[in-house]
């Protein structure tokens, strides 16, 4: 049977999606998870949730204890992650609104905690393979979903991440477009890559709010016009995974 947990993002970590829903303190060696994950169904699937910067968006992107968070998730029995995350664009065609179904990342953050292996065991080193680290099997669920629901996504985008909470510069900005990024957030590579160490099937939906600031015929984003975005897109994020979550059991369980 699958478990899947939801790791959301801001806006996007509706816990009225659960039937019978109930909450689970998890003790954790790393300290204490950003919220008690909430356990419940949707359409008989086990589901955890998580609200990544807590229930009232009280812990800054730098301060998410993702080490907690997805140490908590496995021990409580997910076997598939699926997280929701707010970007700024870095591409013109991916316009505020759209979703993305993030394929790659490039770690730009600088004070966090990435890996659960600070030390090795002699003959046991810990490199954990990082070439695709978003699950591809839970991808193709996704876009499978969006394409059912005719909800228009970006099947690919690469996303960096930067430490936060502050937004980018002008340069800054320019400089991700150069290396190859396609949108930009604060939350997700050191969440992708701990659940990597973990073996969990891990897949991220991005919902694109702002052009970031390196396109000059807009305004620079601020944190209203994020919020602002995500509330008019809310229903349609809620609605995609509400069909999703029974779809990924399906499909990894062979369930008719």
């Amino acid at each position: 049977m699958a478990v899947i947990g939801i790791i959301g993002g801001s806006g996007l970590d509706d816990p009225e999606i659960l039937v019978s829903p109930s909450d689970i303190e998890m003790r954790t060696p790393y300290g204490d998870t950003s919220e008690r994950l909430r356990k419940g169904t949707v359409e008989d699937t086990r589901v955890l949730l998580l609200p990544r910067h807590g229930r009232q968006h009280t812990i800054p992107p730098s301060q998410v204890n993702n080490r907690a968070n997805i140490w908590a998730m496995k021990a409580a029995g997910a076997t598939h992650i699926v997280s929701t995350t707010a970007v700024g664009s870095l591409r013109e065609e991916i316009h505020p609104g759209d979703l993305a179904v993030l394929d790659q990342f490039i770690d730009f953050t600088r004070h966090r905690p990435v890996t659960f292996y600070e030390e090795f065991s002699p003959g046991d080193m810990k490199h954990t393979a990082m070439a695709d680290p978003f699950s591809p099997q839970l991808r193709e669920i996704i876009i499978e979903v969006c394409r059912d629901l005719e909800i228009p996504c970006h099947e690919r985008a690469t996303v960096i991440t930067v430490e936060g909470p502050r937004f980018s510069t002008r340069a800054e900005s320019h400089m991700f477009r150069a290396w190859g990024a396609d949108v930009v957030n604060m939350s997700i590579a050191p969440e992708c890559i701990l659940a990597n160490e973990f073996a969990l099937p891990y897949a991220s939906i991005a919902m694109c709010t702002d052009y970031d600031c390196w396109k000059e015929d807009e305004e620079p984003v601020t944190w209203e016009a994020v919020l602002e975005t995500l509330r008019r897109n809310a229903d349609e994020m809620t609605r995609l995974l509400v069909e999703l979550i029974p779809r990924i059991e399906k499909t990894v369980t062979g369930r008719a």
